[in-house]
């Protein structure tokens, strides 16, 4: 298994976590919007991996958008939600 789709699997899991209603958000607000910031370098490291191993970077490109949009309260659970959803299943297909 390359090493982008490890990481992948592990930024789609922490934006699937950050997607929980009320935990999610909990966990946003307990960490001052460090788990963002976090999850925004976590995103631009796993999109230069992909772009080497000439990979899908679509999932962390939304990522990255969204620990921007993620300071905002429903709008940022949904986008979690979604770019979860995009990562598992690139990460779930992309066999590189």
């Amino acid at each position: 298994m390359s090493l982008s789709r490890i990481m992948k699997w592990i930024t789609g899991g922490c934006e699937a976590f950050l997607g929980i209603p009320f935990i999610g958000g909990a966990f946003i607000f307990s960490t001052t919007w460090g788990a963002l910031f976090i999850m925004f370098i976590l995103h631009m490291v796993t999109l230069f991996i992909a772009r080497n191993e000439k990979g899908s970077i679509a999932g962390n490109v939304l990522g990255m958008v969204t620990s921007f949009i993620g300071v905002i309260p429903i709008i940022g659970m949904i986008m979690h939600i979604i770019t979860a959803i995009v990562l598992l299943i690139d990460a779930a297909i992309n066999k590189h």
